[in-house]
């Protein structure tokens, strides 16, 4: 049987739809999800399979205007992610009538050569008419090959989608194993389990400028595993926000993050977390590197 194989870079303004459309298309949970903004950070890659097809999916930060070195290095990634792609899908929430926040990310697209597809995300929640009107808007002038209509959440037109974009890659070997969903290490996905929780539980009581980095991930004797990870916050006054009354929030996230992750693991976990402030963790180098990010000025 003759394979194929190719890169979807899936690209967007925060908060619409990305990392919903990536785990919804490969089938399982690879990336987090938050309501918060920019809760994508590291560009991850979803591996997603139709029939002789390997989809390889790359999950990149939502565009927005950088304003800290962190910020850069996530919208690097971005185009980085969508440099030599067979197809760019750029995901917008179909929801909202004004456009105008994504003129920077189509002035960014014209002229590329990859093949672009335009993806109306949230179809269930908002009503037809309004995203047949931003449908022409936005690809009225031809700068979309194609436009799909999906709800992320509900899986309504992704099967679509799915096979579409597999007759789309070209003929060549898999790059990954049939079983393996995502590149990102075990260390990493924890982490990433750990500060959607964080987010999912806190709010908007903690701000953006939060990060959970590993310190150790060892495999016991018994077959669990154990992890201990760093919550690091950028202002004392923050500490208390994410331990709660008697350390109750700390262990509430703790459970929930161990739950979880003892389902994707498929073993037991024993997850143990501490808090660190540290008002300048966005300079750190070495997270950069944890999260796969490169390093910018």
């Amino acid at each position: 049987m003759t394979t194929h194989c190719g890169l979807v870079a899936v690209i967007g303004a925060p908060n619409a739809g990305k990392s919903t459309l990536v785990n919804a298309l490969v089938g399982q949970k690879v990336a987090i999800v938050s309501a918060k903004a920019q809760t994508t950070r590291a560009r991850l890659m979803g591996i997603a399979l139709e029939g002789p097809a390997q989809i390889i999916l790359a999950d990149t930060p939502g565009l927005f205007e950088p304003k800290r070195r962190l910020d850069r290095a996530m919208v690097h990634a971005v185009w980085e992610g969508a440099a030599e792609a067979d197809a760019i899908l750029l995901v917008v929430d179909g929801r909202k009538k004004k456009l105008d926040y994504l003129e920077p990310i189509l002035k960014n697209l014209e002229g590329r050569k990859e093949r672009k597809i335009l993806v109306l995300n949230k179809v269930d929640e908002t009503a037809k008419e309004p995203m047949l009107i931003a449908a022409q808007a936005l690809a009225g002038e031809g700068q979309f090959d194609e436009v799909f209509f999906i709800s992320a959440l509900s899986g309504d037109g992704v099967p679509e989608l799915k096979t579409r974009l597999a007759a789309l890659m070209p003929e060549s070997a898999w790059h990954y194993p049939e079983d393996q969903v995502s590149d990102a290490s075990e260390r990493l996905l924890a982490c990433e389990i750990t500060r959607e929780q964080l987010y999912r539980q806190l709010h908007d009581e903690l701000p953006y400028d939060s990060t959970v980095r590993p310190e150790s991930y060892t495999a016991r004797k018994d077959g669990s595993v154990e992890i201990h990870q760093q919550i690091v916050i950028a202002r004392d006054s923050q500490k208390g926000i994410v331990l709660g009354k008697g350390g109750s929030k700390l262990k509430s996230i703790g459970e929930a993050a161990r739950k979880e992750l003892a389902g994707l693991l498929g073993v037991p976990v024993h997850l143990f977390l501490h808090v660190k402030v540290d008002e300048k963790w966005g300079d750190d180098k070495e997270i950069y590197e944890e999260l796969g990010l490169e390093w910018v000025k």
